[in-house]
Order: C-alpha cells, then sequence, then structure tokens
C-alpha cells in the first residue's frame, strides 16, 4: 500500500512539503515573486519521491482552500437582496461572491503559465495526482478538477496547433513519437522510418506553451479499402505491397496522448477532427476514414473474468459463453484442449479459458477455425453492449470513436488481426475498424465545438 510506504519516510518529505507550502503561498499571493516562486516549486518538487507527493497534494487541499467566514458576509449580502428590484447590483454581488469562492490553488496554478516550463510541470503533476488516486486511498478530486479546469481553458482553439510529422522532422521529434507510441510500440527507432512513408501521415496536435512536445498524436496508413489486420500496416513485405496500389482510404491506427496530465479532456477528438479536414485537403482521392484499433481488456478485464465466473458487472454471463458456439464447435474444443494439456476440461467455459490463456493458440490451425466466429461475436457483444455504471461503453477506445460519430458492424470486428504478444494478451489478437461515414463530421463537429467554444 501506498499509505505505509509514506509512513516510513514522512519526516524527509515533511521537509519538503512545508517548504513547498510557503513557496506556494508566495506563488498565490504576490504576482511579482511568482515567476521565481514557480521556478523553486518545480526544482523541490522533483525531489519528493513519486510514491510521497500525495502528502503534498492533501496539504495543498488542506491549507489552500476558502474559509467560511471569508464568505459568510457576502453570502449573507446575496441571500437578504432582492435580485429584480436592482439588476445591477445583483450581477455586483455575484461578481464578488465569484471572487471569494475563488480557490487560492487556483490563482496560484495560474501563475505556473507565466513560469517557463510551468505548463509542462502541471501536467505532469495531474499525471502524478491521477496515479496516486488510482493506488491509493487518497481523495484528490478537488485538486485534480482544479487543474483540469484551467488546462480546459488553457487547450482551446487558438492556443493549439495542428502539425504534420515527416521524415523531414527534428531527430527529438520522431524519438519522441517513438518513446510515446502505446498502441503499437516501436521496438526501435528505425522502425519508424515505415511509419512515415510516402502512403504514411502522422499528425501532432501542438501547444505553443510546448511547441516541441506534441500533446497528442495520430498515425495514419493510406490504403486501397479498409484495412483489418495491423499485419496488413506494419509488415515491412506487406507495407511494400500496399505502396504500390492508389489509396482511396485513410486508416487511423494509433492514437496516443502524449500526455498523461490530459487524460480525460477529449482533445483527441478535436486532433481526429483536424486531421481529416488536413487529408480531405491534400490527399483529395481519400475517400474514405476509418481506423483500425485495439480493443484493449477485452481478455484481461472482460472475457478472462467472466469465464472464471466474476461476470456479475457485466451483460454477459458465464453460462451464456456458450450460446456463441455451435454444439460441434464446443466438443471441437474440449477435444482440443484435452489433446495440448492432458487435462479434459470439466465444460466449455474452462476449456476456452484453458485455451486462450496460452497465447501461442494463434498458431494452431484447429483453435482458428473452432474460434474464429465465436470470438468476433463476443467482442461485438462487448463493444456494442457493455456499458459502465454510468451508462457509458465500457471499452474506452470503442466509447471515444463511437462518441465521435463513427460506427460499427459485426463485419468491422477483426480475428487475429494483431498476433504480437501484447495484443493476444490484452485482447485475444482481436482489432475492430470504426467507420467515419454518414453525419459523422457534423457529430464531431459538435462535440469539438462544446470541448472548444472558440472553434
Amino acid at each position: 500500500m501506498v499509505g505505509t510506504e509514506l509512513t516510513q519516510q514522512s519526516k524527509a518529505t515533511q521537509k519538503r512539503v512545508e517548504e513547498l507550502v510557503a513557496l506556494m503561498d508566495t506563488i498565490h499571493g504576490d504576482e511579482e515573486k511568482a515567476v521565481p516562486g514557480v521556478t523553486r516549486f518545480q526544482e523541490l518538487y522533483v525531489e519528493i519521491p513519486k510514491e510521497e507527493r500525495v502528502f503534498l497534494f492533501q496539504a495543498l487541499l488542506a491549507r489552500f482552500e476558502v474559509h467560511k467566514g471569508d464568505i459568510e458576509e457576502i453570502l449573507r449580502a446575496v441571500l437578504e437582496a432582492d435580485e429584480k428590484a436592482d439588476p445591477v447590483a445583483w450581477s455586483r454581488l455575484l461578481t464578488g461572491l465569484r471572487r471569494k469562492l475563488e480557490s487560492p490553488r487556483l490563482r496560484a496554478f495560474r501563475n505556473f503559465m507565466n513560469s517557463s516550463g510551468g505548463l509542462k510541470f502541471l501536467l505532469d503533476m495531474r499525471a502524478d495526482i491521477l496515479t496516486l488516486q488510482r493506488r491509493s486511498a487518497a481523495d484528490l478530486e478537488p485538486l485534480d478538477e482544479q487543474i483540469a479546469h484551467l488546462f480546459t481553458s488553457w487547450f482551446h482553439q487558438g492556443f493549439l496547433f495542428l502539425n504534420e510529422i515527416t521524415q523531414d522532422s527534428p531527430y527529438r521529434t520522431i524519438r519522441f513519437l517513438a518513446q510515446h507510441d502505446m498502441v503499437h510500440p516501436l521496438t526501435n527507432l528505425e522502425d519508424m522510418g515505415h511509419r512515415l512513408g510516402d502512403d504514411r501521415r502522422c499528425f501532432g496536435l501542438y501547444h505553443r506553451a510546448m511547441p516541441e512536445e506534441p500533446v497528442v498524436f495520430i498515425e495514419v496508413a493510406l490504403t486501397k479499402g479498409i484495412t483489418r489486420s495491423i499485419h496488413d500496416v506494419l509488415t515491412d513485405e506487406r507495407v511494400a505491397k500496399a505502396r504500390k496500389v492508389k489509396a482511396d482510404t485513410a486508416i487511423f491506427y494509433s492514437i496516443n496522448n502524449a500526455q498523461n496530465g490530459l487524460a480525460g479532456l477529449g482533445l483527441g477528438k478535436v486532433l481526429v477532427f483536424q486531421v481529416v479536414e488536413a487529408l480531405k485537403l491534400s490527399n483529395p482521392e481519400i475517400k474514405n476514414f476509418s481506423t483500425l484499433s485495439p480493443i484493449p481488456g477485452l481478455w484481461t478485464r472482460y472475457l478472462k473474468l467472466i469465464l472464471e465466473g466474476e461476470d456479475g458487472a457485466f451483460t454477459l454471463k458465464r453460462k451464456q459463453v456458450g450460446d456463441y458456439f455451435s454444439d460441434r464447435a464446443q466438443q471441437g474444443l474440449l477435444d482440443r484442449v484435452r489433446e495440448r494439456t492432458g487435462h479434459r476440461p470439466r465444460d466449455l467455459g474452462q476449456a476456452l479459458h484453458s485455451a486462450l490463456s496460452d497465447i501461442t493458440w494463434i498458431d494452431d490451425p484447429v483453435y482458428l477455425k473452432l474460434l474464429r466466429k465465436p470470438l468476433r461475436e463476443l467482442t461485438y457483444h462487448y463493444i456494442a453492449n457493455e456499458k459502465n455504471q454510468h451508462g457509458k461503453i465500457l471499452n474506452p477506445v470503442a466509447n471515444f470513436h463511437l462518441g465521435n460519430g463513427a460506427h460499427i458492424s459485426p463485419n468491422d470486428v477483426n480475428f487475429a488481426a494483431n498476433r504480437h504478444p501484447r495484443g493476444l494478451e490484452s485482447s485475444c489478437g482481436m482489432m475492430a475498424n470504426y467507420i467515419y461515414s454518414g453525419g459523422w463530421r457534423l457529430n464531431l463537429e459538435r462535440s469539438v465545438r462544446e470541448l472548444l467554444p472558440s472553434f
């Protein structure tokens, strides 16, 4: 537990926390001293081990907040005022109340933007906050919401710009992409050359305060028709063949948030919209837009749990898995698992769990024949029907693209489309094409305008 580690090192950490709290007081209270204060704050912050930074965050929550006594008088005036009798006086009261309610933390964080590297620092700090919230019992949500609120105002259209990344881009930029591609990690930097070829496009969305690092980037393959396997995009031989045909389709195969501190702010929507517009201008022959997307968690956070009997949170129950297999396929799977393991499974659920737990199933032609249809149908059910407690699509990638106005059908679920170990371990090698067609542009533009009113 994080809490245990914190207790062991609290003395060393407490000293740094007190120094940082004192600096925070200067940063929010004196604009002239804010810039040197921010610089020193950044220097001291990195000296605290990541797992102990929760001490600082808790101190900021406890010691930099609006106090009841600060707002009692104006609250009383607001409650006693007649808003209809004097609209101007009423508006003035509300303006004063808003000013009084502004958190001193918010004023301090706003001053970080006036310091070199301040925006990048806040991005990294929010990433630390999100990580600690996942790994400990600490409730840091008010702190997270305040920084996210600032990002929402700072990352509007006037501060964002799209830039294409090519083989002629600075080495630092190409290396940055190689280090931050979490969807299809590169084995070496030279692989990046395949992703920046003549029939490839790569775009980054940048913030003017951080012009050397994209906040989010996308990799695109220009193909003839919709590509249904990542090996047709990334394998050298297939890529060479694809480059000989006239492309009519743009395949978005890797979208990466390069700044963890921007998680949940929806900048991927902005990127997709702007990239489509850029491609239509530079490549008018491109008529179709589709993704070739991973299905993260299909195995580890969904199907595996269901087969182990932990199906309470899902619409699909363990006893229903057999409905996706014909009687012949069920018997065939039971027999094949017994042949490979030497043990006869007690039922289909155990057989499927045993088969998919060993990623070498992808090299077995018998498994490939038996699992193709059931896995495609189970995957489509996961994408289309499984929702979280808030009613949103459970799979985050599906939620993103379908929320943008894309659509998917059972035929757009691809079997054995990612045979790499990572793809097999996370999603049984399945991938999906989310198709951007019809009225998606209007839906996405409306969504982007909600994020960026000035768009």
